[in-house]
C-alpha cells in the first residue's frame, strides 16, 4: 500500500527540482563550502509541495485519466486510493513545504507560495487554455531557477533566464504534442485543449522554440567561453527529443530523459563536460 502512495507522490518528477542548483553550479560555487547542503532543504520542500501539486491534478483529472492507456493506472483513477486520503496527504505535503521553506527564507516562501498557486489554478482551470497550459508549466521551471538565485545569492544570467523559458516551452508543446498522436481520437476526453490545438501548431511551435533554445543557449555559452563546445550536444538533445516526439515516442521530459539511452548519455556528457570547463 506504502508503494501506491509513493507512486502518487511522482518521485521521477522531483528530477526537475535540481534547477534549484543550477545557479551555483552553472557559475562555479556549488563546490564552495555548504554550498550543496544549503540547497538541499529547499530542494526537499519544492519536492514535497510538488508531489502535493501532482496529487491535486491527479484527484481533478481522475475522470479524464481512465481514457489514458497509461495514467488510468494512476491509484486515484484506478480507485485504489480514496479521494480522502488523497487529500490528507496532499494537505500534509503542501503544508511541511511551506512551513519549510518560511524557515529557509522569506523571498523563497514567497517563490514556492507563487508556484503553489500558478499549480493550484492550473488544476482547476488554466490547463483547459490552449498556450496559457504550455506557459503555466514553463513558469514552474522559471521559479525553480529563481529560487536557486535566491538561495544561494547568484544573478540569473538573462541568457540562462530565456533558455530556460524556451525550453521548458519546448518541452511541454513535445508532451501536448506526443500525448495528441498517443490518445489520437480520444484526445479531447483526456486533455480538452488537445483538441483546441489547431492542426500543425503544436509542431511547429516545437520547432520554433527548438531553434530559440539553440539560439539563446549558444549566446550563453559564448558569453560562458569555453561552454561553447556543448552547443552541438545542446542541438544533437534537442533532434533526439524532437525524434522521439515524432515516432509516437512518450514526450514526457523525465520520462525521456530517463528511458531514452541515447538521450541519457548526450545528457551525462553534456555535464561531463561543463564540470570540465568550469572546474577543472
Amino acid at each position: 500500500m506504502i508503494i501506491k502512495y509513493l507512486t502518487m507522490l511522482r518521485p521521477s518528477q522531483w528530477l526537475k527540482n535540481v534547477m534549484l542548483f543550477f545557479p551555483p553550479f552553472l557559475t562555479g560555487q556549488i563546490l564552495l563550502p555548504g554550498h550543496f547542503v544549503l540547497g538541499l532543504l529547499p530542494f526537499a520542500a519544492f519536492c514535497m509541495v510538488s508531489s502535493s501539486g501532482y496529487v491535486f491534478n491527479d484527484i481533478m483529472d481522475r475522470k479524464r485519466d481512465i481514457n489514458h492507456p497509461v495514467k488510468r493506472f494512476r491509484p486515484i483513477a484506478a480507485g485504489v486510493v480514496s479521494i480522502t486520503h488523497a487529500f490528507l496527504l496532499l494537505s500534509l505535503l503542501l503544508l511541511a513545504g511551506l512551513l519549510l521553506a518560511v524557515f529557509i527564507s522569506h523571498q523563497f516562501f514567497f517563490l514556492l507560495l507563487v508556484y503553489t498557486a500558478i499549480t493550484i489554478l492550473y488544476s482547476l482551470k488554466l490547463k483547459t487554455i490552449p498556450v496559457v497550459d504550455v506557459f503555466c508549466i514553463a513558469a514552474g521551471f522559471l521559479i525553480r531557477l529563481q529560487s536557486g538565485g535566491v538561495l544561494f545569492n547568484i544573478q540569473i544570467s538573462s541568457w540562462l533566464f530565456l533558455t530556460v523559458f524556451l525550453l521548458a516551452v519546448f518541452l511541454s508543446t513535445g508532451k501536448r504534442l506526443s500525448e495528441f498522436r498517443t490518445l489520437g481520437i480520444m484526445a479531447g476526453e483526456h486533455r480538452t485543449t488537445l483538441t483546441c490545438y489547431p492542426t500543425g501548431f503544436l509542431s511547429g511551435t516545437l520547432y520554433m522554440t527548438a531553434g530559440a533554445v539553440l539560439v539563446t543557449y549558444s549566446m550563453y555559452a559564448l558569453n560562458k567561453q569555453k561552454l561553447v563546445y556543448t552547443v552541438p550536444l545542446c542541438l544533437f538533445g534537442l533532434l533526439r527529443y524532437i525524434f522521439r516526439v515524432s515516432s509516437g515516442q512518450s514526450g514526457d521530459p523525465t520520462e525521456s530523459l530517463i528511458k531514452d539511452p541515447v538521450l541519457l548519455v548526450v545528457s551525462l556528457v553534456w555535464l561531463l563536460m561543463v564540470v570540465w570547463s568550469i572546474y577543472k
